[in-house]
């Protein structure tokens, strides 16, 4: 896949262009439908499938007292679609002068002019352009009259929830990290560089975590204990991890402490991503270590178990895909 983080790198329009446009935060199921029907109609068409973003989203720029919280960095974005085997990414900087460009202006220029767009695939609900001009019977008048089809995916659910970057913030924000798979089609994922924390884990409790910092700006899981999967230097771990403040020790400052099973690699500074399977419990604060090592003890075998149940759910289904 070629990516494009500038139009001026574009030189010349591509050959039949089939396009979908959007932020993708997330790169859910949803999104995903879009990228087959693009790479699909271009593949019947020997054309390219092109894909457009935005970095960073425009709710950022556009609405910032809103404080958009984001399912995935720009970074992880770009490796999620590239699982989707399209041709082209161009991830469009969004700024202020951007964000000022009329709709019609993005179809003559970007869409047509830079692009060369044949035809358009986006989502049920999309718009661009200032003030949502851009909207989908503004998009389908304006293939009409220039020569390119617009094409939508309708909305679909999953189990009754509507798939779309929304409602998996909501789940995400109530801890219901099984839904938030059946909708992203894979689970949430953290990630970072692993911090030096206050030492307690190990020294004190007896169970030492890899320490993860929650920025301000990122998305947030409900505060508790989470049945994890840690993937470091090409590997995966089951673990348990702590999402909160650590008020039985008054803690105040967010952090995600992951105690990783059957390792014991120093791993400080290095980057790590974590799995969020399933929610055990909320944060409480304990009287003290004793009673805090008992119910951390608790929490591990619990993982445990879902992680055993897990893999055989992943195995039971890898036999029967291979009956079929």
């Amino acid at each position: 896949m070629k990516i494009y983080t500038d139009l001026s790198d574009i030189r010349r329009p591509f050959t039949r262009p089939f396009v979908t446009i959007g932020n993708f935060d997330g790169v859910h199921l949803g999104h995903q439908l879009l990228f087959a029907e693009v790479v699909n109609k271009a593949y019947a068409a020997q054309g390219t499938s092109v894909a457009i973003t935005f970095a960073p989203h425009p709710l950022k720029v556009v609405r910032p007292e809103v404080g958009i919280k984001l399912i995935s960095t720009c970074e992880q974005k770009r490796e999620l679609i590239a699982l989707a085997n399209l041709d082209v990414l161009i991830i469009i900087p969004f700024t202020k002068e951007f964000a000022r460009m009329p709709a019609v202006d993005f179809v003559d220029r970007v869409l047509l002019g830079t692009i060369g767009v044949r035809e358009l695939v986006v989502g049920y609900d999309y718009a661009f352009g200032k003030g949502r001009q851009g909207d989908i019977p503004f998009l389908r008048q304006q293939g009409q009259e220039k020569g390119f089809k617009v094409s939508v995916v309708e909305a679909f659910s999953v189990d009754g929830m509507l798939v779309s970057s929304t409602m998996i913030r909501k789940l995400i924000g109530e801890g219901r990290m099984e839904d938030v798979r059946k909708l992203m089609g894979r689970p949430y994922q953290l990630r970072g560089e692993v911090q030096v924390g206050q030492q307690r884990g190990g020294k004190l409790l007896g169970f030492p975590t890899a320490n993860l910092h929650i920025a301000e700006d990122d998305l947030c899981p409900r505060h508790g204990v989470y049945v994890v999967q840690v993937i470091y230097d090409g590997r995966c771990y089951g673990g348990v991890l702590n999402i909160g403040c650590n008020p039985t020790f008054d803690g105040s400052r967010v952090s995600a402490e992951t105690h990783i099973f059957d390792f014991n690699q120093d791993i400080y500074g290095k980057p790590i991503k974590i799995n969020l399977l399933q929610h055990l419990r909320d944060e409480k604060k304990f009287s003290g270590p004793e009673e805090l090592i008992r119910q951390i003890t608790r929490d591990i075998e619990n993982a445990q178990e879902v992680l055993r149940q897990t893999q055989r759910q992943s195995l039971l289904s890898c036999e029967e895909r291979l009956r079929h």
